[in-house]
């Protein structure tokens, strides 16, 4: 995030100013968020204590469907992208307002693969187009493809592991 360099100084306070909008905007949103719904752990992976032990209390009660909402919102995507890689129709998942436990974790699984993604990623972008390009070391398959199993995500979060440690296979 490097700001440009303007010889004059009015345009300095101006754009300094601007960055500091726009810092205090994205933390007002985060605090809309409520701790530990999906969308919080893209954005806090393993902050608290006792991380995946709430987790594991979350999935169990079920996903709300409006905090899945909020996940599809905070990772740009719509849940149609997404079809494919659920347990459940999404026209199914229309008709709930909490899901079930397979679904939850599901979700749950896509919060922490993305957050791990943009912590590694220069950017959003880049994390989205890496999942949707064919990756040698998983078979000439797309990561998001095998995002349908549990094996699948393994695969894949080994893989961002390897990058992020510049480790290639």
């Amino acid at each position: 995030m490097g700001a440009k360099i303007i010889s004059n100084d009015s345009n300095k306070l101006v754009s300094n100013q601007s960055r500091k909008a726009n810092i205090s905007k994205r933390v007002q949103q985060d605090y809309t968020i409520s701790k530990f719904s999906p969308a919080w752990v893209v954005l806090h992976a393993k902050d608290a204590p006792g991380f995946k032990l709430e987790l594991i209390d979350r999935i169990r009660d079920g996903v709300k469907k409006a905090d899945w909402k909020q996940l599809i919102k905070k990772i740009g995507a719509t849940e149609k992208e997404f079809e494919n890689i659920l347990p459940t129709s999404i026209s199914s998942m229309q008709k709930k307002s909490v899901y079930g436990k397979e679904t939850s974790e599901r979700i749950y699984e896509l919060a922490r693969l993305f957050g791990l993604g943009y912590k590694v990623f220069d950017s959003h972008t880049d994390f989205r187009n890496w999942l949707m390009t064919p990756s040698r070391a998983l078979g000439k398959k797309k990561p998001f493809e095998l995002l349908d199993s549990s094996f699948g995500f393994e695969l894949v979060e080994n893989e961002i592991i390897r990058i992020q440690y510049n480790v290639y296979g």
